[in-house]
């Protein structure tokens, strides 16, 4: 039977490609039971994950005529447990809730499978609390393969804020029960952005590098690519730079490139010196090591990541030469900052001062906090059970420059601001001209940064 709803289901996306006006596709439609049509639309997903990117407006056609296949389907349709299945799967590939309710409200369902409905129906509503609870019971690997996969992302999806370990446990449910599918494809973007979180570098690396092996095609790539640069920052203690390079070897030139000036820059701006020029220089670097075509961005980059370790005048020499009209908005925010804080300290230090010609040393003052921002919202999971909303932070002292606050986790209270210059005392004998000009460094640096976007 299951191969029959194959061969029904790759008939229907033959008609699809093919171009058959709406009316006659809709023909085709009423003569499949939903196991069938549902079973069509997740081998169009499939084949979405694998990067057929073609498909995604098939998709849509698909599944609005799942949706009127479902909300039309007469009861004792629900009776055959295939068609039951197919109706959840298709809530959690994309249906419309309105239809699952409907549908679900005129069934007469035993205690378990009502358990399952409200569960994947609170799931589709972003109620966390209630998919959690509906579906505590259910164990996704006593499940039929399609339908267990689901149940685990979902699962796993709701558990990532307060069960972290488990919601991983849960990701790799779901890849086990649907290798090569979109729900595999959405566990492990899932599990590398939740990998960092748990400080488990070596999983970070190997789910990295699985999804890069197999769905760096898919459409929705981009948002790894969000989870991969944000985790290669939080987890740069515990990453091998030898290995990252061997994993990103397996992208394009082009992303590979795209992923380290991003790591490159957002090292730079926290501070991560060694991790950001390193990713400046792979930015900078063909395939064959060879220097490719200049990269303002690469540039930029290098240059803020050296701003510690360098003297204001060199600084200015090597930002001076960047061709601010190929930087984006943000990058052009920054080149701003840099240059105005190494120009102020060349018009305000006498030339004859020590710290004109000597390197600027601020390793021993407190590093600018990492602001990692989540990954954007799954088109498979609602916004509101994926992210949710973090503890609102206190207010900072009025007037008061301060570097931009870290994210804080759910419900975790908000440290007071504090601004740089009081973690400092005033000594009772001068300084030394380079700790009095490292700490302005800072300071101006954290002032003209505050808010420019990141």
């Amino acid at each position: 039977m299951r191969l029959a709803a194959t061969f029904s289901g790759a008939a229907l996306i033959a008609l699809l490609v093919a171009g058959v006006p709406g009316r006659a596709v809709a023909s085709e439609a009423p003569a499949l039971a939903p196991y069938q049509l549902v079973r069509c639309l997740q081998l169009l997903q499939d084949r979405i994950a694998s990067g057929d990117q073609a498909s995604l407006p098939l998709q849509r056609r698909l599944l609005e005529m799942t949706d009127e296949r479902m909300r039309t389907a007469e009861v004792d349709t629900f009776k055959d447990a295939k068609n039951f299945r197919a109706l959840l799967i298709y809530a959690m590939s994309g249906g419309n809730p309105l239809t699952i309710e409907q549908v679900v409200s005129r069934l007469e369902l035993e205690e378990a499978d009502q358990k399952l409905a409200q569960g994947v129906i609170d799931y589709l509503r972003g109620k966390p609390k209630g998919t959690a609870e509906a579906l505590a019971s259910i164990d996704p690997l006593t499940q039929i393969s399609e339908l267990g996969a689901f149940l685990a992302l979902v699962k796993g999806s709701v558990s990532i804020a307060d069960q972290p370990e488990q919601a991983m446990k849960l990701f790799d449910q779901a890849r086990l029960l649907s290798p090569g599918t979109l729900v595999e494809e959405a566990a492990l973007r899932r599990s590398v952005a939740l990998a960092s979180r748990l400080d488990d570098g070596a999983r970070f690396m190997r789910n990295s590098t699985q999804y890069v092996r197999n769905y760096l095609r898919s459409p929705y790539a981009s948002q790894f690519a969000d989870a991969f640069v944000a985790g290669v920052v939080t987890l740069h203690k515990s990453i091998n730079l030898d290995t990252l390079a061997d994993m990103t070897a397996m992208m394009e030139a082009e992303q590979e490139k795209v992923v380290y000036l991003r790591i490159a820059r957002r090292a730079a701006i926290d501070g991560l010196t060694e991790l950001s020029a390193f990713a400046s220089a792979k930015a900078d670097k063909g395939r064959d090591g060879a220097p490719g075509p200049v990269d303002p961005r690469a540039q930029l980059y290098s240059g803020l990541s050296s701003v510690t370790s360098g003297t204001a005048v060199d600084m200015l020499g090597k930002l001076g030469g960047i061709d601010r009209d190929k930087l984006s908005k943000g990058d052009r925010a920054l080149l701003d900052a840099v240059e105005a804080v190494a120009s102020e300290l060349t018009s305000a230090v006498p030339a004859t001062s020590a710290s004109a010609s000597q390197p600027i040393d601020i390793s021993d003052l407190p590093p600018a906090p990492i602001d990692i921002a989540p990954p954007p919202a799954d088109p498979m999971i609602p916004d509101s059970v994926e992210a949710p909303s973090p503890a609102p932070s206190a207010p900072a002292e009025a007037a008061a420059p301060t570097a931009p606050a870290a994210e804080l986790p759910a419900g975790a209270a908000a440290p007071r601001v504090v601004p740089l210059t009081a973690q400092q005392p005033e000594p009772a004998e001068p300084e030394d001209p380079k700790i009095t000009e490292a700490r302005r460094t800072l300071e101006s640096i954290d002032e003209l940064l505050g808010g420019s976007p990141k």
